[in-house]
């Protein structure tokens, strides 16, 4: 009878082990969930990139493509074993009735050997560990140790030590003689081992990349000009300028050429401002090309910047002049500013007509574009010879562009203490858009990793958010979605879906 007592004080003990292994299996196919969603931002960051540079994007969207794929197929592969685990159990949360080892004991090994499908296993983890190193970017170190160390099957041979000290079999070591639970644990946890590890890979691709857009290798020439056209004879007014003007962006070396003549620093131009300032007369009619490049020393090494611009010297107008002052095309839902000119003709002889077109001043208009997907301006004038001038130029409609969520005026993804976060506003920007727009935020939502969304009404975390906040966890991802803004001066015209904010917390 005594050892029947002790028996089932074990039986007890085991029973609350079993359970936590449950719990903890839980605990982690919740947080790959969460990271499922997150993972898929990042994706979906490197595709808009992508698409809209492919160049620079487009060879890491292909890398991060090889990620999805052979994260998916390991997870599954994994999902896959658990379902086969407990396939015959109908309640899939009594963890005190899963007890038993025989399982993965006849599934991975035969004899001393492994099975086929032992072998299969640590084929599985061996090929998604090598497609991912191959992958992931060489530069992401952390992201390959990390990699390494997550999916590690022991030494050369395959073999670790145990606590004797005694080599033994990975697979072995890790699975046999193990409870079902355990095992079903420890395969929860290599599917969160894969979310994590594509979280980071897809995190530093984009980080890397735009990082690197910072180098002067990536920057680019503009010519700057008072007017697009000139007349026969006339000095040509311009400057040739880095994407990026300022004073200390000054070229080591200039080497330029006006329809193939090479041009003299201090005849056709001199360096002034982290510009390049032109000097020379327009020449000819016709059109006129200036080539060349403009050579920095970086990092001890020589960048060339090419130069390639064209300009055109008129001798006579014989049409109208219509440019949008800030852009190419025209928003609707915003007075789009335009001027409307002919070379040549006083303005109050010029007449401009168009769906939505309003004069304020001299050569100045405002166009408030209406319905439609193009707006057509006919600009009307009178030469000094008598001889009338009437042209129509087409401009695109487009919608603003969806604005980026913020906070604390930071886009993306951001680290941020827990006390900041509470504090912090949540806004929305429209990034490099050519117009100014006082942009508020009426209400967002947020979501902490083990806990249900919150709406807030505001732009403020409210009481209900900063309690839910203060129950995360050091290196939980805050995420800020579902923000809804307007224009303030404008609430009648719709924004597009604001994108979400993701905060990580440091503390």
């Amino acid at each position: 009878m005594y050892l029947v007592f002790i028996a089932m004080l074990a039986l007890n003990m085991s029973k609350e082990v079993l359970t936590a292994f449950g719990m903890m299996k839980e605990k982690f196919e919740f947080s790959n969930a969460e990271m499922t969603l997150v993972n898929q931002q990042f994706f979906e960051g490197l595709q808009l990139k992508a698409s809209e540079n492919p160049d620079k994007f487009g060879p890491l969207l292909d890398k991060a493509n090889q990620i999805k794929t052979a994260s998916k197929v390991y997870f599954d592969y994994l999902e896959g074993l658990k379902t086969a685990m407990t396939a015959n159990i109908d309640d899939k949360q009594d963890y005190e009735r899963m007890d038993r080892t025989d399982y993965l004991d006849q599934l991975f090994f035969s004899g001393d050997n492994y099975s086929k499908d032992g072998n299969e296993f640590i084929t599985q983890l061996n090929n998604y560990k090598a497609t991912l190193k191959e992958a992931i970017p060489a530069n992401l170190t952390n992201v390959l140790n990390a990699l390494e160390r997550r999916f590690s099957t022991g030494d050369s041979d395959g073999m670790v030590q145990n606590r004797e000290g005694k080599n033994i079999p990975w697979l072995n070591y890790h699975y046999e003689g193990y409870p079902m639970v355990s095992s079903l644990a420890s395969f929860a946890q290599l599917q969160s081992d894969v979310k994590t590890t594509e979280q980071e890979a897809f995190k530093g691709m984009l980080e890397g990349q735009l990082t690197s857009e910072l180098s002067m290798t990536n920057y680019t020439t503009l010519l700057e000009q008072e007017k697009s056209a000139f007349y026969q004879g006339e000095d040509f007014s311009g400057s040739i300028v880095l994407g990026r003007k300022d004073a200390t962006t000054r070229p080591n070396r200039v080497e330029l050429s006006l329809d193939g003549r090479p041009m003299k620093e201090g005849k056709d131009f001199v360096i002034e401002d982290g510009k390049v300032k032109l000097t020379i007369s327009a020449g000819n009619a016709g059109d006129h090309t200036i080539s060349g490049a403009l050579i920095f020393l970086q990092d001890g090494s020589e960048t060339t910047v090419p130069v390639q611009s064209t300009f055109a010297t008129i001798t006579k107008p014989n049409a109208a002049v219509i440019s949008a002052d800030k852009m190419n095309v025209v928003y609707r839902g915003l007075p789009n500013p335009m001027t409307i000119s002919i070379p040549g003709v006083a303005d109050n002889n010029v007449q401009a007509t168009a769906d939505g077109l309003s004069k304020t001043s001299g050569s100045k208009y405002v166009l408030n574009p209406k319905t439609g997907r193009e707006v057509a301006i006919t600009a009307t004038g009178k030469l000094p010879d008598g001889q009338m001038i009437k042209t129509t130029s087409s401009f695109r409609i487009k919608e603003i562009p969806k604005p980026e969520g913020t906070v604390r005026g930071e886009t993306g993804t951001l680290k941020m203490p827990r006390n900041n976060l509470e504090i912090s506003t949540i806004g929305a920007v429209l990034e490099d858009f050519d117009f100014d727009l006082n942009i508020a935020v009426s209400e967002f939502k947020v979501k902490i990793p083990g806990q249900p969304s919150i709406l807030v009404r505001g732009d403020k975390f409210d009481a209900k958010a900063k309690a839910a906040l203060r129950r995360a966890s050091r290196g939980d991802l805050i995420q800020i979605f579902d923000i809804k803004a307007y224009i303030t001066n404008n609430r009648t015209y719709n924004l597009k879906t604001v994108t979400s904010v993701i905060v990580e917390l440091v503390n």
